[in-house]
């Protein structure tokens, strides 16, 4: 009989896992075989049959290793590439690209609708189904499409070296982009649907929208006027992040089929995420407002200061045709 069918609750599984690493470790194992031991239990205990065939699934190596070189890039060989030279415009790549995520983004939100959230996945609660019917599987190979398209995301950053966007690559962006690729990575291994599918249907409607945006913005400036709702975008991000910790926090409180550590690195994560963009929030949109308020008052003081002076020389004149007017005194 399979090891796995044993294990079919992923939580005593992952515990059963964690109890015999420890066990192992403290029987002196060295460390290569200690790790080695751990991944095979791991991937036959937990791991999902279907994912262990697919590009870049048979383990996480690939995947880190994919976020270093990006990581290395955007920090490293981009910039120092790009010392000496202009910034490149890429204007029809950056619509195209746009455009591609666009498509991409709409269609695994669609996609996240029929293979579940709009076909009985409860809001509450949601366990993963691991058997091999339509819907099941349909999910599955939307959690492998949607890991892909974390990888694609890459290019987001390299555009910006390319063109010399440094004040782009903050360190919400770096943090975004290095990180997604490896939680996509684990969900399609080990967890392709159920509740760690929410904030990946959230995040798509919040992409469609959001490289929407980037291909106006990269259409030229005839479309700057169709691009006042840039700080929408990132209220929705933040709504999206609220959303997504009070349904991890729901999951913790209630008797959910639900592995409670997965449900606890989500509001962790979501948490992160939430502060990050709170942060860039006020830094940018407070700040922004608050620059617009003074420039406003600056302004106001200006022209009353111009329209008190405008008064003043009135004045003096209505003064001097006074004096003028009066008669003169016959010379004596």
């Amino acid at each position: 009989m399979d090891v796995r069918d044993n294990f079919t609750d992923f939580t005593l599984a992952s515990n059963y896992i964690m109890q015999l690493a420890i066990d192992e470790y403290q029987a002196d194992r060295n460390w290569t075989r200690l790790i080695d031991r751990y991944w095979n239990l791991v991937e036959d205990l937990i791991g999902d049959p279907r994912a262990k065939q697919l590009p870049f699934m048979d383990n996480p190596l690939p995947t880190v290793g994919m976020v270093l070189t990006y990581l290395a890039w955007v920090l490293i060989i981009g910039p120092t590439y790009m010392r000496d030279r202009k910034p490149m415009q890429l204007t029809n790549t950056l619509f195209y690209y746009n455009l591609g995520q666009v498509l991409l983004s709409a269609y695994m939100f669609y996609e996240h609708l029929m293979a579940g959230w709009a076909r009985g996945y409860s809001l509450t609660c949601q366990p993963v189904d691991y058997s091999d019917d339509q819907l099941s599987r349909r999910m599955f190979n939307l959690c492998y499409i949607y890991y892909l398209s974390k990888l694609s995301e890459f290019a987001d950053t390299v555009f910006f070296v390319l063109r010399k966007k440094k004040s782009q690559i903050s360190y919400l962006h770096l943090y975004h982009h290095s990180l997604t690729p490896i939680e996509a990575w684990i969900l399609t291994k080990f967890l392709a649907g159920g509740n760690a599918t929410l904030p990946n249907i959230i995040n798509n409607f919040v992409h469609t929208l959001m490289y929407l945006y980037y291909m106006l913005s990269a259409m030229g400036p005839r479309y700057q006027k169709y691009l006042f709702w840039k700080q929408f975008l990132t209220e929705l991000q933040i709504a999206q992040f609220v959303i997504c910790i009070g349904h991890a926090i729901n999951a913790l409180l209630t008797d959910c089929a639900f592995p409670k550590f997965i449900t606890f690195l989500l509001l962790c994560n979501a948490s992160i995420f939430f502060v990050l963009f709170m942060n860039f929030y006020l830094e940018n949109y407070r700040k922004q407002a608050t620059a617009k308020a003074a420039q406003q008052e600056a302004t106001a003081l200006a022209a009353s200061c111009q329209q008190e002076h405008q008064q003043q020389q009135q004045q003096q004149q209505q003064q001097v045709v006074s004096v003028e007017s009066l008669p003169l005194k016959k010379q004596q």
